[in-house]
């Protein structure tokens, strides 16, 4: 296919993704006290009674780790799988400042602060928000950075020992779906994946090197958690070199990692309710949580 009809295509994609008005949450609750360490909570719609409980699918948003995108971009990805009968948290957590005219990816190490301190705070507030929520049943989700981030979070039994982010023991989840996850940092950062910020989320360059082994999901394996990884063949955000360089990791370290590639998809149907891709990615997150 022609650069220019790709390119035209992921556009047209984009827009589409980002044109569904925002849809406020039946609950939100703070696990800090920065304004952006708050999880929006979303009850099932569909499926179920009110007595039954349905699996808790915990979504974390993308937008290169960068101030300017917060949750409210993927409010309609979380009402969907509401409306598919799933309890869904939206998890907010501290991006990058901005400086200048570009926005810097991330902040270390609150980024990484924030999603641990969502994730251990989050059982609890989901049982006041969510009663119909089974954390036995939950399956945490990520769209680009945020892919990044949940497949670093199902990893942090396997952090450095000094880490402070480091558990006991693997989370009790069922699974990760990471969606066009930014999830090797070495691969990112030679295809200058979203200007380099993997790069800005570690801190630039004089801590990349030392703080790499804390932070890049291909270097913490193998986890021990179901993963699978939803790429599109035509993205032009995260190339699908990344998410194939990060399953190859998985093999070498004698983990079982499943990646799903889409013809014809680039970084944003995967996200976007109008969209098959999206779909798809609800039919994946329901083979993991049922």
């Amino acid at each position: 296919m022609p650069d220019d009809v790709v390119a035209a295509r992921a556009a047209a994609e984009e827009e589409s993704a980002f044109s569904h008005p925002a849809v406020d949450p039946d609950a939100t609750a703070s696990y800090g006290d920065h304004p952006d360490q708050v999880i929006d909570f979303y009850a099932p719609r569909a499926g179920a009674a009110p007595t039954d409980t349905v699996p808790l699918i915990v979504v974390l948003h993308g937008g290169a780790w960068r101030a300017p995108y917060d949750r409210r971009h993927i409010t309609p990805f979380a009402d969907y799988l509401a409306n598919r009968g799933f309890a869904v948290a939206n998890v907010e957590y501290r991006r990058g400042r901005e400086e200048g005219t570009e926005p810097i990816a991330g902040r270390w190490p609150h980024t990484f602060d924030d999603v641990a301190a969502a994730l251990d705070a989050l059982p609890a507030l989901a049982r006041e928000a969510l009663p119909q929520a089974d954390p036995r049943r939950t399956v945490l989700t990520g769209h680009s950075a945020g892919g990044h981030l949940a497949l670093w979070a199902a990893a942090r039994h396997v952090l450095p020992a000094d880490a402070p982010w480091r558990t006991g023991g693997p989370a009790p989840l069922r699974g990760v779906v990471a969606l066009a996850p930014i999830a090797d940092f070495e691969v990112a950062e030679k295809l200058n994946v979203c200007g380099n910020a993997a790069r800005q989320l570690l801190g630039g360059d004089e801590h990349f090197v030392e703080r790499q082994p804390y932070a890049d999901p291909a270097l913490l394996l193998p986890t021990g958690i179901a993963t699978t990884l939803v790429q599109g063949r035509t993205d032009l955000v995260v190339s699908q070199a990344v998410a194939e360089s990060y399953a190859d990791a998985a093999a070498k370290a004698g983990e079982m990692v499943g990646l799903t590639l889409l013809e014809d998809v680039g970084h944003f149907p995967l996200i976007d309710p109008l969209a098959d891709a999206c779909a798809v990615v609800a039919e994946e997150i329901a083979q993991l949580a049922w």
